[in-house]
């Protein structure tokens, strides 16, 4: 299930067929495009991306914007980098 404002909202779907003959469902992901930020902000430890993304994007469940605005895929590859882009504009 996809929850609208999710960065899955927009995602296309396609049907594939398993080995087993049975039929999923999937998501085609959505990968980054080029950075578009308005500025960086240097994280401290201990600043998840939850809690930038509520300060910033007023939004903490859309933590996936500011990985989207630093061309990362995976939170895990963000939270390790010292600089965080924000993001723009709003989805």
């Amino acid at each position: 299930m996809v929850f609208p404002g999710s960065r899955y909202s927009l995602a296309r779907t396609f049907t594939v067929k398993r080995p087993d003959g049975s039929t999923v469902t999937i998501l085609k992901a959505p990968l980054p495009g080029p950075a578009q930020v308005r500025g960086y902000y240097r994280r401290d430890s201990g600043h998840r991306l939850d809690v930038i993304a509520g300060f910033f994007l007023k939004d903490a469940t859309t933590f996936w914007r500011l990985c989207d605005a630093n061309n990362q895929v995976v939170p895990d590859a963000l939270a390790a980098q010292p600089l965080v882009g924000i993001p723009n504009n709003p989805p």
